[in-house]
């Protein structure tokens, strides 16, 4: 019988090999599952208060794509969240009349880029929408938390939806 050693485990590893990216800190799985959360239960004046000033939201019909030149599903900046928050807040978009039940899972947290105040992390999400019929949404969120004296805020949330550059959905809530 051979065994045939993973490039994970133990032993001389291999240069070509992959390499695993740390886990965030505690304090920053905490702040992101807060922040899924208050999305998910609609308190979204609590969910604003998690944003920086210079904050930016954007979910980008594809990856590669530059908001500067290429349409995006959502392309909020820190005026804009309070705007889009007011809004949802009247409870008069048509298109969450009534309004969805959600419940997100966010997982497989990589630290990809930190400096001293700031770190950047990337997770899989799936988020169970029921309006009628359920939906999944799923794809991957990059979040740029930054170390304030105030704790932590939200610098940046990009959502890469699999289904991007498809036919999507109505995205009257807060992907």
């Amino acid at each position: 019988m051979t065994t045939i050693e993973s490039p994970l485990t133990t032993g001389s590893p291999r240069s070509d090999a992959p390499k695993a990216l740390p886990a965030p800190d505690a304090d920053i799985i905490a702040f992101l599952n807060l922040e899924a959360r208050l999305a998910d239960e609609a308190r979204y004046s609590e969910w604003e208060l998690l944003w920086d000033d210079d904050a930016l939201y954007w979910v980008p019909m594809h990856p590669e794509d530059d908001p500067a030149t290429s349409l995006s599903y959502i392309y909020d900046n820190r005026r804009r969240i309070k705007s889009r928050v007011a809004q949802l807040n009247t409870g008069n978009r048509h298109s969450q009349t009534p309004p969805s039940v959600m419940r997100r899972i966010l997982g497989n947290h990589e630290v990809v880029a930190s400096d001293t105040d700031t770190v950047t992390v990337e997770s899989n999400f799936a988020l169970f929408e029921y309006r009628y019929t359920q939906r999944i949404w799923a794809g991957r969120v990059v979040h740029k938390v930054r170390r304030t004296g105030d704790g932590l805020r939200l610098a940046s949330k990009t959502v890469h939806l699999i289904s991007a550059g498809g036919p999507v959905e109505t995205l009257a809530f807060l992907i």
